[in-house]
Formats: C-alpha cells, structure tokens, sequence
C-alpha cells in the first residue's frame, strides 16, 4: 500500500505580530498592481544598542490561520503604532536581501515603501529577477520615515549611491538620529562615500573614544571589506552601531531584517517573527536524503521551471531564481496567472519571463512549486501545470516543492512511497507515519521543503544535486552563508 511519509516539524509556539501593510493599507487577499495610498509616519522607535544577534531565538512556527492569506493570527494593527521604512531598489540590487527585507518587515507590521531609483518601476535585480517597486524615489523626498534600508549588490550598490534624491533622504535620517542600515556592497559602495559611516566630531576625548569604539564599526560583504577604512571594519555577520545597522549578504539577511524588526517594534516581536520563518540553529540536520541517485542531466544548463501566481511566497521564489541562477542553472519564471506580473504574498510584485502556456512548449529538468498559501492555492487551479508534473513525473525528472505547495503534489499522487518535509497544514491533512524533521528532504527525484528562511538550504541542496559539492560550497561562500561540511 502507497504512502506518504512526512518530516514532522516540532511543537509550535504561538506567534503574534501586526499587521503588515504596504503604504499603509494592511495586506489584504486582492490582487492589484496600484500603488495605495500612504499615511503619517509615527516618531521614531528607541534604539538598541546590542551588537549581536544571538539574542534572537529561532522558534518553530505556529500554523497560519486559514482564513486569511496575508495577516498573522491574532495580529491587531490598531493596538501598534504605524512604523515607515523605505527599502530603495536599482538596476542590480540583490534580489534576495531585497525581498526578504520587504517581507520581514512587513511581517513585523511596517508599512515599507518600495522605491525605484531608475526612470522607470520595474527593475532588474542582480540575478535577473524582475521586480516592481511601489513608487519613485523622488515621490518619498518628502516623506518621514523610521527606517531606510539599502539593500546591496552590484551594480545596484552603485545604482543606489548616484542618486542624489536617495543621498538626500539618506544623510537627513542621519542628520536627523532615525534609523539607517546598508547590507552587503552598500556600506563600502554607498555610505561611505556619502559619509555616512565616519565618526562625528565631538569635543571631550572621552566621548570620542566611546563613539568610535560604539557607534562607527560596520560591517560587509567580505568582497569590499578592504573598501572600508580599517579603524571601524568588523568582520561580524550583523553590526548595531547606534542608528546605524550593518550587515554582510544575501546568507545574513534574516539576521539582519530580525534586528531591524527589534529595533522598530521590539524583541518579542522579532522571535515571533523568526519562529514565522521557520528560523533554525546552526547544529540542526538541515537536509535528510532518501532513496539517494544521481540527478543527471543531458546538457550543460540544467532547465529549471518555478511556476508563480498572485499570492506566491516571495521569499521562496526569489531565493530560487537567485541562488540556482548564481549555480548557473537556466531557470524560468513562468506565471499561472493572464498576465507576467504577479503580486506576492507579502505585497512584493514580481515579473515572470513567461506565461505557463509558454513554457509548456519545452521540457524541464526540474520543476519546483513555491509556497504561499494564495499562491499554493491558485497554483493547484491550473491544468497546464498539472499536465507539466504528470509528465515530469512519467519521465522519471526532477520535481520539488516548498511549505504549502506540498499539496499540490498529493493532490496528483505524486508522493508515493516518498518521505517529505512540509508545512505544518500538510501534516496535518495526512495520516501517514511521521519521523523526525529536516529542513529538506530528498527522495529519489523529488525533493521539499518546510519553506521560508529553508529555502536557501533547499536551493542550495539542489545546486549540489546538480553541480556538485563544490559549486554548491562556492555559491553558499558567496551569499555569506553557512554551508554544512558533510
């Protein structure tokens, strides 16, 4: 008799957090590329002063509640004051540091502003992903807000750091003690030319001393750490200095959008929200495999399908397209949806490269399905991708799934005597045994994941599967990520 074999998740902690909004309006089950309008800003929260992270616990996730795609259980906007924070993106900003960032903090219940840099909204990040921002940057020069955070890459650094309206709102939020922060390239490529990362002068001595021990260290990416002046350099994942938070690439993000998360709404609220993203400890088994064979393809560029819809996890997606691309894996966006832009689970808009019924003219390597329960939702109505897995499944090819997308493969039968790593709302479904939990799971050709912050485990796993070792120990080094040794 056929089964399916789930990777239990461990018990839940219940998760409370506001909100999230984008320009204001809470995110809401509607599907629409008009930018909302937006509100006042509040005064700006209360600074930490820690240096590290390690205060934030990874927590296992609660179940989301199922009758709402984009709030959080028990969530009450009302009850918390409206935080503002701009997150400015450019032709080759880093996709990843991008979205998650945008997604964090609005799962914290800011209301995040998305601003183009270039004359136009749509952008091309570093590794190709398109993505649309709420509005210009000229249309927040005369806005307030409580944050404003650069996300790196190149050129994208550089795209940030020529532009004179961005450099304006920039020094003010400095000028002016709010919150400031800069990931990767952008410490070294766009604060430091600005200024932002030199010491104040101070008259007492002492004072001196204390801020330039306190207040100046900042990290980077470890590629333009040698841009930055050797007197406040740290090599640490996430440095606190004052107003300012830095950190080091698309593998630190989490840590860092965590840390901005405390700094604007409280510790609480960040442990809430790395139990939401499924956060784990650097000892966890991160990838359990079963059934082991090779993944071998018959040309050079493995050809890999991720399918999206209004309501698709943004993270999942954009860690995919980001990270297997770094691989050099050809991977093609292609949206379920009548049009190429689709709006994501947490307000991101991203732009597909072509519609499904496109893509059904090739054959694929490997098919993964991103999660997001909206998402997971539309993605199961659609029978050209249902006819897709049918056939990759016939012809013995490489499939996979993260969090809720899981039940799209059960629904076809397509788990059979396999073991997976799932959401915990599939578990749920099921009456099959469980075992012990791993972030990823790996049996024969199919392959899964809880979702969220796995998925960079995930897509990693998937470049060693079909690279090898080394490449997927080469892209890990390059995101600042912690690979496993075995």
């Amino acid at each position: 008799m056929s089964s399916l074999i789930l990777l239990r998740p461990s018990p839940v902690a219940v998760a409370v957090a506001a909100t999230p909004t984008t320009g204001g309006v809470p995110l809401t089950p509607t599907f629409t590329s008009a930018a909302p309008p937006r509100q006042k800003s509040s005064p700006p929260s209360k600074r930490s002063t820690k240096t590290n992270s390690n205060h934030i616990i990874p927590i296992t996730p609660p179940t989301p509640s199922p009758s709402t795609t984009f709030t959080t259980e028990g969530s009450n906007s009302s009850s918390v004051p409206l935080k503002k924070v701009l997150v400015p993106i450019g032709y080759g900003t880093e996709e990843m540091e991008a979205v998650i960032l945008i997604h964090v903090l609005r799962q914290a219940g800011a209301d995040v502003t998305v601003a183009s840099v270039e004359p136009q909204l749509q952008v091309e990040a570093a590794k190709g992903t398109k993505l649309v921002a709420d509005t210009s940057i000229e249309a927040c020069s005369d806005q307030i807000f409580d944050l404003v955070v650069l996300p790196g890459g190149m050129p994208g650094s550089v795209r940030l750091r020529d532009c004179e309206v961005l450099q304006k709102i920039t020094c003010k939020q400095a000028e002016e003690n709010r919150l400031y922060g800069a990931i990767c390239a952008a410490p070294a490529i766009t604060l430091l030319p600005w200024g932002l990362l030199r010491r104040k002068k101070v008259n007492n001595v002492f004072a001196w001393l204390i801020f330039s021990s306190v207040l100046c260290k900042t990290t980077c990416h470890p590629a333009f750490f040698d841009k930055l002046p050797t007197f406040w350099a740290v090599k640490s994942n996430l440095q606190v200095s004052g107003g300012l938070t830095t950190s080091r690439g698309p593998g630190t993000t989490y840590e860092f959008a965590l840390s901005l998360a405390e700094q604007l709404f409280g510790e609480s609220v960040a442990k809430n929200i790395a139990g939401l993203l499924f956060m784990r400890t650097a000892d966890d088994n991160a990838v359990k495999e079963f059934n082991k064979v090779e993944w071998s393809v018959d040309h050079h560029a493995p050809s890999v399908l991720v399918p999206v819809a209004h309501g698709s996890e943004e993270i999942e997606v954009v860690t995919l397209i980001d990270i297997l691309r770094r691989a050099k894996a050809n991977v093609i966006v292609a949206s379920i949806e009548k049009t190429h832009e689709v709006l994501a689970s947490k307000g991101t808009k991203i732009v597909a490269d072509v519609l499904i019924s496109d893509a059904q003219e090739s054959s694929h390597d490997l098919i993964i399905l991103p999660g997001g329960t909206a998402g997971t939702e539309r993605l199961s109505k659609s029978r050209i991708l249902k006819k897709l897995l049918k056939e990759q499944n016939s012809a013995g090819r490489i499939y996979g799934a993260i969090c809720s997308s899981l039940s799209i493969l059960h629904k076809q039968g397509l788990l059979k005597n396999k073991r997976a790593a799932a959401h915990s709302l599939i578990i749920d479904k099921a009456e099959d045994e469980a075992i012990n939990g791993a972030a990823v799971v790996i049996d024969g050709k199919l392959i899964t994941s809880e979702g969220l912050s796995t998925v960079t485990d995930f897509a990693l796993a998937v470049v060693n599967k079909l690279f090898g070792n080394g490449r997927a120990r080469s892209v890990a080094e390059g995101l600042v990520f912690e690979y496993p040794n075995s």
